[in-house]
């Protein structure tokens, strides 16, 4: 890095991601200051947040209240910050002149718009919303090579992948390993799934995360959009991407060579790594002396095994999103977050969530060759017929 500041947008700051990525600017004050931070709703850990870091800019998306916002805008404009709600805000803020890097936090198809607006902004974007790719992967690919921008992924699969690339030539991969704990229900007998609670599979045996993710990773369906994702990131196609289970979640992803040559890379479960390596734009920094280091013992015992399709049936969504191409995959994203919002709430059980996506999926118009405002309209549509399911 040449010694300036790297100015960073914060896309979901008060999310896992959004916490960890401050953490990592706190730990860091000399390379990097805050420019934007956004939220969902949380006004009240946005405010805090904001007095912490003091950002030029802050936006909510969805304020609880019109009062309530009101008097957030006032406590921002006491501190010299501008406040302001509403998606477009959002869109609009992640171009803002005053950023160079946008760290895309948030969770679910929320983060398409304002992706490309950074996009065409010329901003380099440390991508930790995968959606963003599952839902229109072409679309956000296409737009990164006209306007010249890196996408540095903060997913520790993919930042893996992206570490063992470096330096290599994409012509001499064979295949790539995309490593699965298998979430809390692995050893779960299959007859016992249908009766899992959202406090069942919220208690993940190696990761803390967000709700959504937590229960995307119990279903298995985070590997079929990590396999999505990495078609869109790398280049390669699908049929040699593949998942594999790790409980330990020490090996955060592999790549294989033509020659027989695996490379992987390794670290303590834990997104501080990922998220340090995309903000100092794949450079490696100093550790700071609150993270542990992996030691011998956490090697020790490395397994791992073939997926249980049967089981897991959503794991092979990834792979028939990318057969059919089009627009299915924008579907099975819609549909997810439609059925795991309603599992979180009881109002559907847990083998209930992948049927509802399978259902949505014949029932949704397909588009084999989308624009955006297509996936617009395809991720409206299948939220209204998983609704309707559900």
């Amino acid at each position: 890095m040449d010694g300036t500041q790297r100015r960073v947008a914060v896309l979901g700051s008060t999310g896992s991601i959004g916490r960890q990525t401050l953490d990592t600017v706190a730990s860091y004050p000399e390379l990097f200051v805050v420019s934007v931070l956004t939220a969902g709703s949380n006004m009240d850990m946005l405010s805090e947040q904001a007095a912490k870091f003091r950002p030029s800019k802050v936006v909510v998306a969805n304020p609880q209240s019109r009062d309530a916002f009101e008097v957030f805008r006032a406590e921002m404009a006491s501190m010299g910050i501008k406040a302001s709600c509403g998606d477009e805000a959002i869109a609009d803020a992640m171009a803002d002149d005053d950023t160079d890097v946008v760290v895309t936090a948030t969770v679910g198809y929320s983060g398409l718009i304002p992706t490309i607006r950074a996009i065409r902004a010329g901003k380099t974007i440390a991508l930790a919303n995968k959606e963003t790719l599952v839902v229109a992967g072409d679309i956000v690919t296409r737009e990164k090579e006209i306007f010249g921008v890196d996408i540095i992924p903060v997913d520790s699969e993919h930042s893996a992948i992206y570490q063992c690339l470096h330096g290599e030539d994409c012509n001499t991969v064979e295949r790539l390993w995309i490593t699965a704990s298998g979430g809390p229900f692995r050893c779960v007998e299959p007859s016992r799934l249908a009766g899992m609670k959202a406090s069942d599979a919220l208690r993940h045996p190696n990761w803390s995360m967000g709700a959504k993710i937590t229960v995307d990773s119990a279903t298995m369906v985070n590997k079929s959009f990590e396999i999505i994702e990495a078609r869109w990131l790398f280049g390669i196609p699908g049929e040699r991407i593949s998942a594999v289970v790790h409980p330990q979640s020490i090996v955060h992803s592999m790549v294989e060579y033509r020659d027989g040559a695996l490379k992987a890379q390794l670290g303590v479960p834990d997104m501080h790594l990922p998220i340090r390596y995309a903000l100092a734009g794949s450079r490696r920094l100093e550790l700071p002396s609150v993270e542990r280091r992996l030691t011998v013992a956490d090697m020790s015992h490395l397994t791992f095994e073939e997926p249980d399709v049967e089981k897991f049936p959503g794991i092979a969504l990834g792979h028939y999103a990318l057969q059919h191409g089009g627009n299915t995959a924008c579907v099975i994203n819609a549909a997810n977050e439609i059925a795991v919002d309603a599992f979180l709430h009881d109002r559907i059980g847990f083998t209930d969530i992948v049927r509802i996506i399978e259902k949505t999926l014949e029932r949704a118009d397909y588009v084999p060759a989308p624009t955006l405002d297509d996936y617009v309209e395809s991720n409206t549509q299948a939220r209204r017929i998983a609704a309707g399911l559900i």
